[in-house]
């Protein structure tokens, strides 16, 4: 997803975990060379980063990180996935971004280490990689690409956030229903969007009610856009979808 979320190391009242287990620096090192932010970086750097991190395991529904915390921590899915959320004074909740493999939030934390502007909740079984604070500023002193290479993935997804923010703006319900749809389907192989994406996650996603969201996508199957296989939507007609992005309201 396109925000950057200042978020932070768990709350000691979250649902208990296993300690964090050593991770494979080899396996661990690997897995980093995938990731944008650390794929610049060289085989070396990769190396100490692989023995900085350590791995956490989370269930499902389980609170990683709570509005507030300290910001000390930044974390890397390794595998499942987490949700960033607001939550309101009534119960509602606000999806800002869903996050999945290879993806990472907190990284504002390590540059002023401020209280976490949101919660983190796993939506599934999910593994993180957890990096300190102390430990990115100690590689940042020794190694100045460290940090020209966060500052290189900040700016990119700033400008994704900024394209995110456009289009609350700018567009109306179905619009932003068919942009998002376009982003996910973009993470696998255009078409289909292999991980579910129920109607209430969508509507805590783009900012509308749950009736809203049946309602659309029932006019997007009809119109033969998209259509439903197991929970999962597969896009028959791109090109309409992007055409319904530019209507504004």
């Amino acid at each position: 997803m396109g925000w950057t979320f200042d978020t932070g190391p768990a709350h000691p009242q979250t649902s208990p975990r296993p300690s964090p287990r050593p991770p494979v620096p080899l396996a661990t090192a690997e897995f980093l060379a995938s990731v944008p932010l650390f794929r610049s970086l060289s085989a070396e750097e990769l190396a100490i980063f692989a023995q900085l991190v350590r791995a956490r395991d989370y269930a499902k529904g389980s609170v990683i990180l709570f509005e507030d915390d300290p910001g000390d921590a930044f974390f890397l899915v390794r595998s499942g996935r987490v949700k960033v959320v607001l939550m309101a004074s009534d119960g509602r909740e606000v999806i800002l971004g869903i996050l999945g493999v290879g993806e990472h939030f907190g990284e504002l934390a390590l540059i002023d280490g401020q209280p976490r502007s949101a919660h983190v909740i796993a939506m599934e079984p999910a593994s993180l990689y957890v990096l300190r604070r102390e430990d990115f500023r100690q590689r940042v002193e020794q190694n100045p690409a460290v940090a020209w290479a966060l500052l290189l993935e900040l700016s990119r997804r700033l400008r994704r956030a900024d394209e995110k923010i456009g289009a609350l703006v700018l567009l109306d319900v179905p619009g932003r229903i068919a942009r998002l749809l376009l982003e996910h389907a973009a993470e696998g192989d255009g078409q289909l969007i292999d991980r579910p994406l129920t109607h209430q996650t969508i509507a805590h996603l783009v900012g509308a009610s749950r009736e809203t969201i049946s309602r659309t996508l029932r006019d997007f199957v009809e119109a033969g856009w998209i259509s439903t296989e197991r929970r999962r939507i597969r896009l028959l007609d791109r090109e309409a979808l992007k055409r319904r992005i530019t209507v504004r309201t």
